[in-house]
């Protein structure tokens, strides 16, 4: 047997930069950047073809709490300052942007993206928006953000954007129970119809779903952690959607396929005195309301990993595995279908708090490589900059590849072809570091 074999497996690169604790990380365009924010509220965007800054700017002058693209030139950020912030961040704007990373300490200030829209929100609950198209065939240009009401830390305040108006407020269930303060919400559509699912400082997490009367419909809850939920995430095909918290329990829960009006449905709540209209739903695209069902309240399975405080809970865009995040340090990977833990990923020395999954080649889409291409051509022509002595090493002979052969890739399209094909797992921890790595 090989000496080896039984050694822990290792990341295969470490992208350091980050000065405090890193908080979220996410890919965005097709793999080809990885999105990171830090508790000083600074984003990062590494490029994953060379691992290097594309874009540093200090989003928010507190903790980052998430970060999503939208429509491949927009970044939307959430911070811990009160604010939700879209940026306006393209590949070809990102060619005027500082690639000072925030361990720089002598760089006096760096540009930021230009803002298109600020929402004033909440983020006394430490929890990250979540965000949706309003119909499924909704121009591009439009989207839906919820994230906690500022008043009522327990409800759900539901804003459009760009009109940034808020739209309305969910409040699930009854408003005498104490349920705590939302602490992770997602927003999307099942069967055309809005749904909401949102977990409770109290442990107890809730579906429910928009219907005709612009009421919101509990098709789902149940109490199954006995701490605060720390993270949540929804299976891409819909089926199921996870839940982790500071307890050691991970739960999957069933998500119902038709919305059932019930008594618990509570109205989306009212806006400066009067009702709050949320006209999202398509008429044809609405369950009748006819036969009445008991809301279900048992998950599909649970376990008891025996490590508490997994937080940050991702599913794989092919929904086979997910992983988790956790205090002691460590990176879990578990099987969707099993539950059980497939790897776990040891390599920092301090609590871990962010994981994100790369969307696999076969479950996004790939019609853009030759204008993502394009663009990293006239990105790395525009470039006056310098690499920094953390750069990889062999850029300069890349940049001295000679034209592909007919029928192989250029250097520059196989780093590409890598990136956007590679099964990345991204883990940001205390230290500041993010390790990347490669698995199944």
């Amino acid at each position: 047997m090989s000496q080896h074999q039984d050694q822990p497996a290792q990341p295969k690169s470490v992208l350091r930069g980050h000065r405090a604790q890193v908080h979220v990380t996410t890919f965005i365009r097709g793999n080809q950047r990885l999105a990171s924010g830090d508790a000083d509220g600074f984003v990062i965007l590494w490029d994953l073809t060379i691992m290097r800054p594309r874009a540093v700017w200090r989003a928010h002058t507190n903790s980052i709490l998430g970060i999503s693209d939208w429509d491949g030139d927009k970044i939307i950020t959430h911070g811990r300052d009160n604010r939700l912030v879209v940026w306006k961040l393209g590949s070809q704007d990102e060619i005027a942007m500082s690639t000072a990373l925030p361990l720089d300490e002598s760089v006096p200030e760096r540009p930021q993206p230009w803002i298109l829209y600020i929402l004033e929100v909440n983020t006394l609950n430490f929890c990250s928006f979540s965000c949706c198209p309003p119909v499924s065939d909704i121009a591009r240009d439009e989207i839906l953000v919820a994230v906690p009401n500022t008043l009522e830390s327990e409800a759900v305040d539901i804003f459009q954007l760009p009109s940034q108006r808020r739209q309305g407020t969910a409040n699930l269930g009854n408003k005498t129970e104490d349920k705590g303060m939302a602490m992770s919400l997602r927003l999307f559509r099942l069967n055309e119809c809005l749904t909401l699912v949102a977990a409770y400082e109290s442990g107890l997490a809730v579906l429910a779903q928009l219907g005709r009367g612009e009421t919101w419909d509990i098709l789902y809850r149940a109490q199954v952690h006995s701490q605060p939920v720390l993270s949540l995430d929804v299976d891409p095909r819909k089926r199921f959607f996870l839940t982790s918290g500071a307890d050691s329990v991970i739960a999957k829960h069933p998500i119902p396929t038709a919305a059932i009006p019930t008594k618990e449905s509570q109205g989306i709540g009212q806006t400066n005195g009067e009702t709050a209209a949320l006209p999202l739903e398509p008429k044809s695209a609405i369950p009748p309301r006819q036969a009445r069902q008991r809301i279900e309240t048992q998950p599909l399975k649970t376990i008891n990993t025996k490590h508490s405080g997994q937080q940050s809970l991702r599913i794989r865009s092919d929904g086979k595995i997910f992983a988790t995040a956790g205090w002691d340090s460590k990176i879990r990977v578990y099987s969707t279908k099993t539950m059980s833990e497939l790897a776990v990923l040891k390599w920092h020395e301090v609590g871990c708090y962010a994981v994100a999954f790369a969307i696999l080649a076969d479950t996004q889409p790939l019609d853009s490589l030759k204008s993502n291409l394009q663009n990293e051509e006239t990105e790395e022509n525009s470039e006056n900059g310098v690499a920094n002595s953390h750069i990889l090493d062999n850029r300069a002979s890349t940049r001295m590849s000679t034209s592909p052969k007919p029928g192989q890739l250029s250097v520059k399209d196989r780093r590409m072809k890598m990136a956007k094909g590679a099964h990345w797992l991204a883990a940001g921890s205390k230290d500041g570091k993010i390790s990347l790595w490669d698995i199944y």
